[in-house]
């Protein structure tokens, strides 16, 4: 018994590594391929590199790391070790990617001739990536305690050290790359720079909502223990109980509730149709349980 104690934190821990570094370098592929290329200046640090690059002749991935590194720094003075290992092992994945990216697969321009077909994937991606950080993504982190980095540091400090309303103020930074990009890459990218900043907000909230989507089960039954053991022993879910009566019958009946994932929410609702096909079955989405 003791050795699984010690086997599920450490499987745990390395899954949740794997989950980190597929979703960053979801967010590398996006960022590199698409976004670079493009001037797109949408979107933290990796919005201002594109600006920065084309005022300094800097190496757009070159910038990330440096200003990743730097900001790790500051979130080490400021926060301590509340900056947590995720965040600095996410924010180095997401530098060294970059920086090997450029160094082995270097891009002599954009992949495609159809910018706005890019701004889809250089939105879609990081979002997809950034949600599923969030959930474990800035559609993958937070919720496993770990950022990708870059302005996230800056969000943490400034949750920590101040009252400032965070979001505001990673919107200001936002905008700020997308207002230099109309002055240093003309009309054309900033407008696709803004595009892609009021996308990118929809995107991974969108994201985050689907990852999170649950089902809830409203359950009308005359013999509730096959439910329940299936419920318990099969999905390894609970439920809740109790007894009503029909308005027009009278007779007594039991309620099942019940909350579940998708892939198990199929599997109940087979099981219910095979064990007591008259059931009454009420399925209902929900996006956040606390609980």
């Amino acid at each position: 018994m003791a050795t699984q104690q010690i086997e599920d934190p450490v499987k745990r821990k390395i899954a949740e590594y794997a989950l980190i570094t597929v979703s960053i370098w979801i967010m590398v592929v996006g960022i590199y391929f698409f976004k670079f290329p493009n001037n797109f200046s949408f979107g933290g640090v990796t919005g201002f590199s594109s600006v920065v690059s084309r005022l300094t002749g800097m190496n757009a991935s070159d910038f990330t790391f440096a200003v990743n590194t730097g900001l790790l720094v500051l979130g080490f003075l400021f926060l301590g070790t509340d900056v947590g290992i995720k965040t600095v092992y996410s924010s180095m994945l997401m530098s060294f990617s970059l920086s090997a990216l450029d160094r082995f697969m270097p891009m002599a321009g954009t992949i495609t001739d159809q910018p706005m077909l890019e701004l889809i994937f250089a939105i879609f991606l990081p979002a997809v990536g950034s949600a599923v950080l969030f959930n474990i993504g800035s559609a993958i982190l937070f919720n496993i305690g770990a950022s990708s980095g870059g302005t996230d540091i800056i969000a943490m400090i400034l949750k920590a050290h101040s009252s400032m309303n965070i979001g505001t103020a990673l919107l200001v930074v936002d905008i700020t790359s997308v207002v230099m990009s109309f002055f240093v890459f003309g009309p054309t990218t900033g407008l696709y720079s803004s595009l892609g900043l009021m996308a990118k907000s929809l995107v991974i909230d969108g994201v985050i909502e689907n990852i999170n989507l649950c089902k809830c089960f409203n359950i009308i039954c005359d013999d509730p223990d096959p439910i329940c053991d299936f419920i318990i022993k099969d999905l390894n879910r609970s439920a809740t109980i109790y007894k009503a009566q029909g308005a027009f019958s009278h007779h007594s009946k039991t309620v099942i509730m019940t909350t579940m994932k998708r892939s198990q929410a199929v599997r109940l609702r087979n099981y219910i149709k095979k064990v007591e096909p008259t059931a009454f079955i009420l399925i209902s989405n929900s996006s956040e349980i606390i609980g």
